[in-house]
């Protein structure tokens, strides 16, 4: 059909909808959804993985967070301990000279007999 034939044939229309008195309405399509339920379903199921796996991502981070900071306390607490075996290890290394033991065993009443001297390699 030419666009004269359409023109004539709306022309027709509009006239019989005159003379009958009743105005044409627009026949009204029902809308449509743009988004269809199964979309609606599966943009849900996503939101709550999303959501699911971003709590497990925070948890996970804070129980790192929680592991990390035992471990620098129990460095902290190794270190201490290490001062103070390195500590002990000079008193001992002072304590046990020769000059002090000889002292010692003076103020004790012992006395020092070269005869009785041996000497013990390690």
């Amino acid at each position: 059909m030419s666009n004269l034939a359409r023109k004539y044939e709306r022309e027709q229309v509009e006239q019989s909808s005159q003379t009958v008195g009743v105005n044409p309405q627009p026949l009204r399509r029902e809308q449509r959804s743009v988004i269809t339920p199964g979309e609606k379903i599966l943009v849900a199921l996503f939101a709550v993985v999303f959501c699911f796996l971003a709590v497990q991502i925070v948890q996970t981070q804070a129980a790192i967070y929680d592991v990390n900071k035992e471990v620098q306390v129990m460095e902290t607490a190794v270190e201490k301990q290490e001062k103070a075996n390195n500590d002990l290890k000079l008193q001992i290394s002072e304590l046990s000279t020769y000059e002090r033991i000889l002292e010692k065993a003076k103020e004790l009443g012992l006395n020092l007999k070269e005869k009785n001297v041996k000497v013990v390699e390690q």
